[in-house]
């Protein structure tokens, strides 16, 4: 009996050993997995047999933390510190390593500024040694994860002459949290901030979103919801928004808040948020102020102003530079900064709703003050699966610009969709605005190229909860993490970040990340496939906008319904945005505005974006747009199923955790995939009255069954 007892006590710990083991996801792309090669292991070790990193801030100690964490899981060694003479690894700031003016040149010290880096193979004492420098204790840090992340990649560390630097300066995550935990548009738990348990509590969660966003290079956080809440700005909020502000900083990262534009009223008392009133302005500088003294490096305001019920300076009949300006200058003494967000749009503008951002904010470029940035999303309508790049991008050759993108998945399918969003990031960032001449790309906008002096941004709506894994589904991790790295750099391709964040995340076995980088890099057109394919929009489920509601109408103003945006009849489908129509072409350079606008150059991608089209109209496949239609939403449920496959192929490479939940995932998706191809292809056939090829398989139901579908407490809800 007592072997037994024995036996069964050493299979249960045994058990439960593994299942500590297991991997949950939370480690991110930070696991430093012990690197499997035993020739690229014993080359590595040769290269950091000796370090000499001094140590004298909070930033550099962090720093040298994460090199001790990172070489301690990648080669199983605690490392040796020593002198600079004695040391093949050099880390530190150029002054401190002593190098400048000898091995790194005047010309790099100058391009790398306070957050670039080099890492660099050199000469000392006859033999190679490996310098990690920066001008900054900042560029040091960011210098550490690159370089753990080429051991991570299996990159080799010979002759290194690495020079990179950030090419724009704010890189924000957008948190859309709320005061009691709940996060609009968020499908990973809860808000990661405890406020009840701030100041006192630093959960270490904090320190690990911290760590995940420094080895990107984002700098700032807004903590909470752009649908602010004017309890943030009390004294009581202040105290819990200082105690995580000391806690990111040592990553490098400043916090902001999002402000509610009558907080003067709400909070302070006044008759009136009028942006011209000298009370008004007194009362923002006086809580600027406030906010300065508890958080010297606090980052600024995000604002969200008239739009969507809420209020702003057109409340009081002043325009968005107005509103801008008087909170700019509240913080520009301090050096902060004011993100004002041109995602606005009025039921009571009788006009295409995509067309209103550019009307109200064009005729004031050049009138915001330096340190206002007008935030704009990638498209002109609301984060769809796929939009044309917004017409402000190019409009304001003026005004700095911050581009806004979405990395929770609002109309995306949620956090059990599979999809990768760096190439929709980049679909904008490529796009050629003409605005000064061919080769005017957003990428090249946002970088400052045309306008040296206006400072430079990209903002990233978090899709960070409570989950275990952060972020809801284990590949949405791979969207924090892309947007992190094209911030710092637009032009990164989507493939080559995704190739590293695999590596970084399970293996470097290309039996595994060549077939799985490839259904990443499709999965975004296979989602806009069995959802909105030829450029439709906007027609989710008015709930939540979780699946798909085409049908949806009378809900109380036009521009929330998906009839106002696929306008099918039985004469045809889409938007007519030509000169014909609503004209939001008009808005685009004349290049743009003709490409787009004619029918043998619109990409099949945005014809019914910017076209309303017969049925019957001949696509270029040869196919009706009828039947190509059909043939998408086949297509791309269809590529659910091959992705199953792909997944399932590579399980022996995968912790057998991880593989099930992505594969139960998986099956979640492809069910709702096939539940959006049939719901649409249903819907639109009462218009078209067309049969459904005989190729494809029919739908199981009819429309009547898939419209009656109801989906109670969705996560997520609300406006944005």
């Amino acid at each position: 009996m007592r072997v037994s007892r024995f036996i069964l006590f050493f299979i249960a710990a045994f058990a439960f050993a593994n299942t500590l083991k297991a991997d949950n996801g939370y480690e991110l792309w930070l696991k430093y997995k012990h690197i499997q090669n035993p020739a690229v292991e014993t080359r590595y070790r040769s290269q950091v047999n000796g370090i000499y990193f001094p140590s004298n801030t909070d930033r550099l100690l962090v720093a040298r933390k994460e090199l001790v964490r990172g070489l301690g899981g990648l080669l199983n060694i605690q490392p040796k510190f020593a002198s600079i003479d004695q040391s093949s690894l050099i880390v530190g700031t150029i002054p401190q390593t002593g190098w400048a003016g000898r091995t790194i040149d005047a010309s790099s010290i100058q391009t790398i500024g306070n957050e670039g880096y080099i890492i660099k193979t050199i000469k000392q004492n006859g033999k190679s040694v490996i310098l990690i420098a920066g001008n900054t204790d900042t560029g040091v840090l960011y210098g550490t994860f690159a370089f753990l992340k080429l051991m991570q990649t299996g990159k080799s560390l010979d002759n290194l002459n690495i020079v990179d630097y950030p090419k724009t300066s704010y890189r924000v995550l957008d948190h859309w949290d709320n005061p009691d935990r709940s996060v609009e548009r968020g499908y990973a738990g809860f808000s990661i901030w405890n406020w009840h348990k701030l100041p006192g509590y630093i959960d270490p969660r904090y320190i690990d979103y911290a760590r995940a966003n420094a080895s990107v290079g984002i700098n700032g956080s807004v903590l909470n919801n752009v649908n602010a809440n004017v309890q943030m700005l009390s004294p009581f909020y202040l105290a819990k928004v200082k105690a995580l502000a000391d806690a990111f900083r040592p990553y490098g990262i400043r916090v902001y808040l999002a402000v509610k534009f009558s907080s003067p009223v709400e909070l302070g008392g006044l008759k009136t948020a009028d942006p011209l009133d000298t009370a008004v302005q007194r009362w923002w500088k006086s809580k600027a102020d406030e906010i300065y003294r508890a958080i010297p490096d606090f980052g600024g305001f995000l604002v969200k102003a008239n739009s969507e019920g809420q209020p702003g300076p057109q409340t009081y009949g002043r325009n968005h530079a107005e509103g801008a300006n008087m909170l700019a200058d509240a913080v520009a003494p301090h050096h902060g900064i004011v993100m004002w967000r041109a995602f606005v749009y009025d039921h009571k503008v009788p006009d295409d709703r995509a067309k209103q951002a550019y009307n109200e904010f064009t005729p004031l470029d050049g009138k915001f003050r330096p340190n206002v940035m007008v935030q704009v999303k990638n498209g002109p309508i609301d984060f769809q699966p796929r939009e044309p790049f917004h017409p402000l991008f190019g409009a304001l050759p003026n005004t700095p610009i911050m581009l806004e993108v979405q990395l929770t998945q609002e109309y995306l399918g949620f956090s059990t969709n599979l999809v990768y969003e760096a190439p929709l990031f980049k679909e904008v960032l490529n796009s050629d605005t003409y605005a000064n001449g061919k080769g005017t790309t957003v990428s090249k906008i946002l970088q400052g190229k045309y306008n040296p002096k206006l400072i430079t941004g990209m903002a990233g709506v978090a899709n960070i909860g409570t989950d275990l894994n952060w972020c809801g589904h284990p590949f949405a991790q791979a969207n924090w993490y892309c947007f992190g790295r094209l911030a710092w750099n637009p032009d990164q391709t989507s493939a080559e970040i995704a190739d590293d964040w695999l590596k970084m995340t399970f293996t470097n076995d290309q039996r595994f990340v060549g077939p799985v980088k490839q259904e990443m890099l499709q999965s975004r057109e296979n989602t806009v496939n069995y959802m909105t394919p030829l450029g439709l929009h906007h027609i989710m489920s008015a709930n939540g906008h979780y699946g798909p509601g085409p049908w949806t109408d009378n809900i109380g103003r036009a521009d929330w319904t998906a009839v106002y945006y696929h306008k099918a009849d039985t004469n045809g489908v889409g938007f007519d945005r030509t000169a014909t129509g609503s004209n939001a072409l008009g808005q685009y350079r004349p290049e743009v505005a003709k490409y787009y606008g004619d029918l043998a150059t619109c990409p099949d991608e945005y014809l019914l974006w910017f076209h309303h089209l017969s049925w019957n109209y001949k696509m270029r496949s040869g196919k009706t747009l009828w039947d190509e239609m059909v043939h998408h939403y086949y297509e791309g449920a269809d590529s659910v199923k091959h992705m199953q496959q792909v997944w399932n192929s590579v399980q022996p490479y995968v912790d057998p955790e991880l593989h099930d939940e992505v594969k139960q995932l998986m099956a979640v998706q492809y069910a709702e995939a096939i539940r959006w191809r049939n719901s649409c292809v249903l819907y639109f056939q009462t218009f078209s009255r067309k049969p459904i090829p005989a190729v494809y398989p029919q739908p199981e139901h009819d429309l009547s069954y898939y419209r009656s579908l109801r989906f109670m407490n969705v996560p997520g809800q609300g406006t944005n």
